[in-house]
């Protein structure tokens, strides 16, 4: 399930046979000019938009925290989000706090259970995943993120996920923890295959941002190459993005 980061780019994701996609509030971000986390509620919710309705694959949401704290205000806007057009959606644990990074888990519970709620009031069916943050906020507790997995898994998550968790023993751990929901993993670096994933039990892969990072890496090479020497090797062998997008 590969993270566009624009329509363009979602379009030729699902030209390419990919049979479900997912934002990336990152990838997203970047083409604001932002850093991640610096993006609306409302800038969130028309980007949601633009790419579910630009696509006939299922498009799962990276719904950040839900915009909100209080899991009332989270039922709200996942209200909204699933209104969008997406057909799943996730919601975070961490707070943006320095000093308290991840909500306590009695708070960080009724949010998952309050966007249950909305989702089960819409009658959308949309996925819900809930995401626990630890390894991404620089608390890497295994065993912590495991017992907060489970902890949503029993207040209404469909799908669990833990980003930057990159060992094999630590996603066997929690695939056999939260069975038999399915796991979401990361892989934004080359630790895994897709084969391997699924011999392990993962039951879904995203990317994150590692695919708009990747697209950043080409141009940022060509232009810093234009910028210092002044030529413009890096314009060999380019892709037909036209044709790509049903131009001639």
């Amino acid at each position: 399930m590969p993270n566009p980061w624009d329509v363009g780019s979602a379009r030729v994701l699902e030209q390419l046979g990919f049979r479900a996609l997912a934002t990336t509030s990152a990838g997203f971000a970047w083409t604001l000019g932002r850093v991640d986390n610096q993006v609306t509620r409302d800038e969130a919710l028309d980007h949601l938009r633009s790419v579910a309705s630009a696509v006939r694959v299922p498009v799962n949401a990276d719904f950040e925290g839900g915009f909100a704290v209080d899991p009332q205000d989270v039922h709200a806007n996942v209200t909204l989000a699933v209104a969008t057009g997406v057909a799943g959606l996730s919601i975070e644990d961490s707070s943006g706090d320095g000093a308290h990074p991840l909500y306590e888990l009695d708070l960080a519970v009724e949010r998952i259970r309050a966007a249950r709620r909305a989702i089960d009031d819409s009658g959308t069916g949309v996925v819900l995943t809930g995401r626990s943050e630890g390894f991404v906020i620089g608390r890497p507790d295994i065993d912590e993120t495991i017992h907060r997995l489970r902890a949503y898994s029993e207040a209404g998550a469909d799908c669990l996920y833990a980003p930057r968790i990159d060992q094999v023993d630590e996603v066997t751990a929690i695939v056999a923890a939260v069975a038999p929901k399915p796991v979401n993993v990361l892989i934004n670096s080359p630790f895994m295959t897709v084969a391997q994933a699924e011999a392990l039990g993962v039951g879904r892969i995203s990317v994150g941002g590692t695919l708009a990072r990747a697209a950043w890496k080409g141009w940022l090479a060509a232009a810093t190459e234009i910028a210092d020497e002044g030529t413009f090797t890096g314009f060999g062998e380019l892709p037909n993005v036209e044709a790509l997008l049903g131009g001639p």
